[in-house]
């Protein structure tokens, strides 16, 4: 009985997402990344964006789901506020590139407004403390395609040109939906201009 309870306590500690470390005045980890944007390589340098302003990193679970759908979708639709604001963003998951280029091209998500790159090593998601779900056992995307790969939990990062955090915003702790993620970072790069 001793051994189901603390299986069952062990289970219910990797189930629950982590609370994102990085805190409002922490500096952003420095990571480079290889990406997509409108479907061509791309190659990503946070210090490098950092020097044109403030930098929304958001991490989503994976491309072709319903919530990064509809995250991706909003950014798009919102990118030009986004660059009025002097904001550059990234969005970060551990889908492959083969992914990310169909993703980021695609009119009805990232229409190639934005780039997005690829952590399928999950480093990058590691150094800002995200939680990481393995991937799960016949996981489907929206196109019925086999997901093969691991889940970073939904947290956007809003980081200022000096490379401090400005806000963190939690999918898990927040209770934000994926487009709220949107109009909250979009606000935060607004009042920092």
């Amino acid at each position: 009985m001793k051994k189901q309870l603390v299986l069952g306590f062990v289970a219910a500690l990797c189930a629950t997402p982590a609370l994102a470390a990085l805190k409002v005045g922490d500096t952003a980890p420095d990571f480079t990344a290889a990406g997509s944007l409108a479907g061509k390589d791309f190659k990503f340098n946070l210090k490098d964006a950092l020097k044109k302003g403030p930098v929304v990193v958001y991490f989503y679970p994976s491309a072709y789901t319903s919530g990064c759908d509809l995250q991706a979708h909003t950014f798009a639709e919102e990118s030009d506020k986004f660059t009025k604001a002097g904001a550059t963003i990234i969005g970060v998951s551990a889908d492959d590139l083969g992914r990310l280029h169909k993703f980021s091209a695609d009119p009805a998500f990232c229409a190639g407004k934005f780039p997005i790159a690829s952590d399928e090593s999950t480093k990058i998601a590691q150094t800002y403390d995200l939680s990481v779900r393995p991937p799960r056992e016949g996981a489907k995307d929206v196109n019925q395609a086999d997901i093969n790969h691991a889940f970073i939990e939904r947290v956007t990062f809003v980081i200022g040109k000096d490379g401090k955090i400005l806000a963190t915003l939690s999918s898990a702790t927040d209770k934000l939906s994926p487009d709220q993620h949107v109009h909250k970072s979009l606000e935060i790069v607004s009042a920092a201009k």
